[in-house]
Formats: structure tokens, sequence, C-alpha cells
């Protein structure tokens, strides 16, 4: 038997429906329930590759974690990686099967893969006694439903029910959750439950009546008004549309351990992958995280990040263009720290042979660390340990990019000293892993190598845990679901399916 189900639907992109698929799915575990989450179709340049070696977005990653569960390749069997605005690289049941441009995926692709989401799904539902699957964009995308694998296209094919996200802090609110109700064709609308409010700020009280006429106009009920919360974005999905300018990240708000904040900036590159990387930096009481695009922003830095990408060679050019590139090779003849990351180690190097991703064949990179790269068309997918600066390190792989490391010091070593990944010569490092600083102990000594050459008074908290750190939102993520939402009525869609005999609003969908 099937275990139950729910697809947890946004009005727009970015209404807080990643969020609030984590945080039902840690309110379900709390209660004993076993759950698993599910995004049939992610684009997105945050990945992460799970214990069989499979590449997935970095948001079923996390809301695996929040149901205490291991990720695994059903849980987002495709994922799309922009390579620009016209093509991306498709990955099924995590390994790349190419690239597609727009058209292509949605003229035709697109449709063959809907048999092969709901197989993945049903894997998970024959599993687990509840699946939360989140949509992508808007069910009301009118242009795109014949296609649909994620939302309304998914629902009626597993019949699920679903809630519809409305992030309030937009405004509109109202005129979103009716519009896209009265976009959807009359099936469609049979399995649209309900509505969800995110990111409320003020009286809920004043918000009652019109919540009271949109059951009049819909038949329909909302199931919660979530409160603004901050710092609950965690482990974004689009890198493309992430304030590059001014961003700030910033988990806790603590006073530094020392006399010292440390400063990091980190160079926002076109099409910038895993940025999420910095975030166990962000994490430390004093760090302060932000991401620039101008030479003079790395004046006062005292660690420059250069992160992964999915165009290597495309950023290489925007760092030069920019006179990034010459602030960066001034910085490291300086003996100032700079840590590349992925893309940003292969730029750092001296040559990068592409015939795959960019395919503009030789390239020279930045020269600062004797590395030459060549991209090969299997792309590495790994999660390595070793040991780094004396403490234990762990990480995963996503690259095409292989490194031949001619000089310097290696990075991450294996516990005898056998270099593993990675180049260090002075105070630069570059390495093709990510994830590493989420391990507390060699974060924090490499933050202490960091602020000794930055001649910085800064100490890092020796009590910080990042895993303890994401547990904590994630439980604040299930604490608002429990809190401030109707949960047995949430318990009873999840087991029972949508209401029967919800009224149809018209226009509906076109013809």
């Amino acid at each position: 038997m099937s275990g139950g189900g729910l697809l947890v639907a946004g009005t727009t992109s970015d209404a807080g429906k990643s969020v609030v698929t984590a945080g039902i799915c840690r309110w379900l575990v709390r209660q004993g329930v076993k759950v698993a989450p599910f995004k049939a179709q992610n684009m997105s340049l945050n990945s992460f590759v799970t214990r069989e070696g499979a590449e997935i977005g970095r948001a079923q990653a996390m809301q695996a974690q929040a149901c205490r569960v291991e990720p695994t390749a059903l849980m987002n069997p495709v994922l799309l990686k922009p390579g620009g605005e016209q093509s991306s690289q498709v990955v099924l049941l995590g390994r790349p099967v190419g690239e597609l441009s727009a058209r292509g995926y949605h003229g035709g692709r697109q449709q063959r893969l809907l048999g092969t989401v709901l197989d993945c799904l049903e894997q998970l539902r024959g599993t687990y006694d509840a699946v939360i699957c989140e949509g992508a964009g808007s069910p009301a995308e009118i242009n795109l439903r014949r296609t649909d694998i994620v939302n309304m296209g998914i629902a009626r094919g597993a019949g699920l029910p679903v809630l519809v996200v409305g992030d309030i802090d937009r405004g509109g609110v109202f005129a979103s959750f009716f519009g896209t109700v009265a976009l959807l064709s009359p099936e469609d609308q049979e399995l649209v439950a309900g509505f969800l409010v995110n990111k409320f700020r003020g009286d809920v009280s004043l918000l009652e009546p019109g919540l009271d006429m949109l059951h009049g106009l819909t038949g329909r009920r909302t199931y919660g008004v979530l409160p603004f919360r901050h710092g609950l974005g965690i482990d974004e999905e689009d890198g493309l549309r992430v304030s590059l300018r001014g961003a700030v990240r910033e988990s806790v708000v603590a006073p530094p351990a020392g006399e010292d904040v440390l400063r990091v900036a980190v160079c926002a590159v076109p099409l910038m992958s895993n940025f999420t990387d910095v975030d166990a930096l962000a994490a430390e009481p004093g760090v302060v995280v932000r991401f620039v695009d101008r030479p003079e922003e790395l004046s006062d830095a005292d660690l420059v990040v250069v992160p992964g990408t999915r165009g290597t060679v495309r950023a290489l050019e925007w760092l030069r263009e920019r006179g990034l590139a010459d602030a960066l090779r001034r910085r490291a003849a300086e003996g100032r720290p700079v840590l590349g990351v992925c893309g940003g180690f292969q730029i750092l190097g001296e040559h990068i042979e592409d015939e795959v991703e960019s395919r503009a064949g030789h390239v020279d990179g930045l020269g600062v660390l004797p590395v030459r790269v060549r991209f090969a068309r299997e792309k590495t997918l790994t999660r390595p340990v070793g040991r780094a600066l004396g403490e234990p390190v762990e990480g995963y792989e996503i690259h095409h990019g292989v490194a031949d490391v001619l000089g310097g010091e290696a990075f991450f070593s294996d516990d005898r000293g056998h270099g593993l990944d990675g180049c260090r010569v002075g105070q630069t490092w570059g390495t093709h892993w990510h994830g590493s600083l989420e391990s507390d102990g060699f974060r924090r000594a490499f933050l202490r190598e960091v602020a000794a050459a930055a001649g910085r008074r800064f100490v890092p908290a020796p009590g910080t845990s990042f895993a303890a750190l994401r547990e904590e939102q994630l439980d604040r993520l299930g604490d608002l679901i429990e809190q401030h939402a109707d949960t047995d009525a949430l318990w009873r869609l999840i087991e029972s399916g949508a209401p029967q005999g919800l009224p149809f609003i018209p226009p509906g969908a076109p013809a």
C-alpha cells in the first residue's frame, strides 16, 4: 500500500516552497512519521552528492535532513543545471545525460520523463508513510502545462492533494491565490485543497477577513499563516537569482570570540554554483560574508573566495573584464588569503583545456597556483574524506575539470599524508571539495590561518557546530508548521487526499 502524499506548490518562484516542505517534513518526523521529500524536477546551480554518488538539488538534500533520512536520487530524479539563459545540463537519476535548450527540453523531452518521475515517487511512497513533494515556479504557468512533470502533472499522475503557498511579504497574495486556482483546468482544480500564507508580519486578526473572503470565493480554506522569520532561507536553489551586491549571509548573531571580526568577500561570478559553501563561514560569530563584483571591494577583505561555477571559462572572462582578475593576482603576490573552490580552483590555475563545458579549447588561467585543468566528459561525483591542517575533513565533488597539480602543497591528504586534492601556495588555496568548511575543526584551523595572515585578532568560537546550527534551523521550520498551521487538517490531506466537491473557479485553463 502506498503512503500518503502532498504537493507543496507556490504562487510564484521563491514563495517559500522549499522551506515549507522542509518544515512539514520536520514536523512529521517529530510525530514519529517515516517521511521523505520529493521534487520531480529541480532547476538549480546548488547541488549535492548522495552516498551512492548521485547528484541532486541541495534543497532536497536539506529536506532529507529535515526527515532524518539519507538523501537519494529518487528524491530529485531530474535536475537542470543552467549553463546560460538558453540551455541547461540535464541530470537524470543523479547522472548527467546531456545539454538541452529550453525549447528542446519543454518541446518533448520533459514530457517523456513523466513516467520516470512517477515511478520514483511510487517507490518512495511504497517505502515511507508520507512523501512531501515540492513543486516548481507556479502551477498556473499555462504555457508549460502540457509538458509539466513537477506541478499539476505530478499531482494528477499520482493523485496528490495540492497546498498552494503564497509570499504575503511581496504583496498581492489574495490575487495570486485566486488567480492560481482560476487558471487551472477543472481536473487540476479538483486537487487544489487550499492555501498557506508565508512571511506574514503583524496581527493575524487583521488578515482573517481576507482569508474568509478567499474561502467564500474559492471554496478552499487556508491551512495556516506562517510569520516572517529571518535566517530561514537555507540551501537556496537558484544561483542565478541570488542578490549579488551587498548580500550578507549570516546564520547566527553572536559577538566575536576575539577582538576583531574577519571579513570574507565572495566573488559573485556568473553561474555561481554551490555558493552554500560559504554558509559555514557565515555561521561563525565574528565572520562577515558578502558577495562582491568590483575590485575595490576586495581591498578590505581578509579572505577572498572564488566560488564554484557552471561556467569556468565564462567566469574567468568576467573576472578579467571587471578588473577582479588583476586584484586576485595582486592579493596572491602579497600573501593575502585567497580560496578557490571547484571552478574557482580551476580559475586560479595556469591553464584550462575545455572542449566540454565552454568548448573554448586552451585558455590561460590566473596563474597563481601551479595547476593545469583538463575538462573530461565524465563528471566526477564523489564524497571524499581526508585531513587538512591537522583536522579531519569531509566534502563532495561535482566537476568535469581534472586538475594536474604540478607544485605547491596538497590541500587535503589521507591519514598517511598522501595528497588527495587541491593545492596551496603561500596564502592561496584551491580545492575541488565542496562542503569542506562544514567540518568544524578544519574550518576553525583554516580561519586561524587566515586571521594570522591578515593580521587580525580574530578567534574562532570554540563551540560552533555547523551541523547543530543546521538542525536548529530545521527545528525552527518544524516549529513554524506546528505552531502556525492546522496540523490536524494537514495530516488529513496527506493521508486522505484533497476534499471532495471542491468548486470550479472560472475561467479555468484555456483550451
